[in-house]
């Protein structure tokens, strides 16, 4: 799409419709860290359909269910088959009217057939997550929405294919838990861990195209749509990647399940990496009381009794989140719960409707509207508070707790002066949101070389000033919405070991925004720990004076 063209629709040789939708199998238990998450339903190699309605009830009650080879389940013994679930219908809504809406940030793909043909391979192809994971995480938001939990949402700017490794994926695993450790001392209440993986592949952009040296070419969209290389065929939009992003997704979220569920992540192996990090710090002396409390506090939960492999101990919950942003790929992978007969999006369990893409008749709140994962809004300086008012009434109509996640991405210099009208305007609305600060976006600088980074004072500056505001209007801080990378990349100057601009081309690696590296993660973690413990015992006094 050329730059300042009008928005284009997305079309396809086939939508698809109720008819075509795939049913998800309920699953035991709705644990996303679980190894156990799915029921193997095996298909009989005769070909005779799995009784449906046996598998729900057996889900439900929390028994494994695995059909022989051949042989008819024997729970379905006199009654008919069962007929596969309906969807319980959204007024005025399908899984493809997104498409007669106007649509932005959308790719304009050459091929329409090609396109179609990606689209219902996609249609096939097994969920990447279930909708009992996606509604455990919602009842979670809903906890954070009231101050009983914290959420730690992080993660790449936008995934890679260049950068699928297991290494990668699980450095940045572990660091986010490192943090989630931190956090859950500081708050006193469970920490939510959401990553932005498998499946944050495309990236909105301010131009839809860019020029160097004389050249202009399409602007790079995420590697689900384009490549990153500028030459002309790198960046022409083709639909096969999107099936390549599908299948890195499924198998991101394989290693992101055993490493929750299979003794990686238990809490005392994630506490020592963090004495780890407090050893290497040059601010060693400002971390190392926490993290002797946490210590201690570990100690004797084990002199309690509690073992050091207590699930409670050794595993954890770990989502999956992205901006939904391709709405082909997201339409593809939506499908129908068999125990609600509810839409889910099965590509993530939380999706987001960024800054550039929320307009209140646009495609993308459209085509969010109508399924029931737990949804996030992206609210920024340009943000209008009516306008924001209706698009909770389009969102979550029925106010369900936990439903709606607002993420202000303001700016340090300018949370104190735009956040304040919108959180006014939802508390007197009397809305159930969870609020999120993302202090990324708004803090993005360009070097004098055209090189992009952020500050780290500044990205914890927002987040001081995001605390402040909602304190101030009587609104709860549900949590912090973070880009990082679980390696030592020099992208963000600031932080204890004080990278410079001159710093920068050490390790930028990065194909879009600048992320937070491992130690500046784990910094931020300790310093907005050490604000929510000030912060909580400053409360304490006041209602005990």
């Amino acid at each position: 799409m050329a730059a300042g063209a009008a928005p284009q629709k997305v079309e396809t040789a086939k939508s698809m419709s109720a008819s075509h939708a795939q049913t998800i199998l309920p699953e035991t238990p709705s644990r996303p860290g679980s190894a156990q998450a799915t029921v193997p339903a095996t298909v009989p190699a005769t070909g005779q359909a799995a009784d449906a309605e046996a598998v729900t009830a057996a889900g439900a009650a929390g028994e494994p269910v695995r059909l022989g080879a051949g042989q008819p389940d024997p729970r379905s013994a006199g009654r008919p088959p069962a007929l596969p679930p309906r969807a319980r219908p959204v007024p005025g809504w399908s899984p493809d009217s997104w498409r007669a809406r106007p649509i932005q940030q959308a790719p304009s793909y050459p091929d329409a057939g090609a396109l179609g043909a990606v689209e219902a391979r996609l249609r096939r192809y097994p969920p990447l997550v279930f909708a009992g994971e996606a509604r455990r995480l919602k009842q979670q938001l809903a906890l954070a929405s009231e101050g009983r939990a914290f959420v730690l949402q992080g993660g790449a700017c936008a995934e890679s294919f260049g950068e699928f490794t297991a290494d990668i994926i699980r450095d940045t695993f572990r660091v986010l838990l490192q943090m989630a450790v931190v956090l859950t001392f500081g708050a006193k209440v469970p920490v939510i861990k959401l990553g932005r993986m498998a499946g944050q592949f495309a990236k909105p952009r301010s131009a839809d195209s860019e020029t160097i040296a004389g050249v202009s070419l399409p602007s790079y969209r995420g590697d689900i749509i384009n490549g990153p290389d500028f030459d002309a065929a790198s960046r022409v939009p083709d639909p096969v990647r999107m099936e390549t992003g599908y299948f890195q997704s499924a198998g991101t979220l394989n290693l992101l399940r055993a490493f929750a569920s299979g003794g990686y992540a238990n809490l005392h192996e994630v506490h020592r990496w963090n004495l780890g990090f407090v050893a290497r710090s040059p601010l060693a002396e400002r971390y190392r009381d926490l993290a002797q409390r946490i210590d201690e506090t570990l100690a004797f939960m084990a002199a309690c009794g509690l073992a050091q492999d207590a699930a409670q101990i050794n595993e954890t919950d770990f989502y999956t989140s992205h901006e939904a942003l391709l709405l082909p790929y997201e339409q593809a992978l939506t499908r129908v719960d068999s125990t609600s007969g509810d839409w889910y999006d099965c590509s993530a369990h939380f999706l987001w409707i960024g800054d550039r893409t929320r307009q209140p008749d646009g495609a993308h709140v459209e085509f969010l509207r109508g399924v029931r994962n737990p949804i996030g809004i992206k609210v920024g300086p340009t943000s209008d508070p009516e306008a924001l008012l209706a698009l909770l009434d389009t969102l979550n109509p029925e106010d369900e707790a936990g439903r709606l996640t607002l993420i202000s991405r303001m700016g340090a210099d300018k949370v104190a002066r735009h956040l304040p009208p919108l959180v006014r305007a939802v508390r007197a609305s009397g809305r159930r949101v969870t609020w999120l600060s993302d202090p990324m976006h708004g803090n993005t600088i360009s070097t004098a070389s055209k090189v992009k980074t952020r500050s780290f004072d500044a990205i914890l500056a927002e987040v001081r000033g995001f605390f402040d505001v909602l304190r101030a209007e009587g609104a709860v801080p549900g949590g912090v919405h973070v880009e990082m990378t679980g390696q030592n990349v020099t992208e963000c100057v600031g932080g204890a070991h004080q990278l410079t601009e001159a710093d920068l081309g050490d390790r930028y690696e990065t194909f879009c925004d600048p992320r937070l590296n491992a130690e500046q993660s784990l910094e931020m973690a300790f310093l907005i720990a050490g604000e929510l413990t000030a912060r909580r015992r400053a409360d304490e006094g006041a209602a005990g004076a």
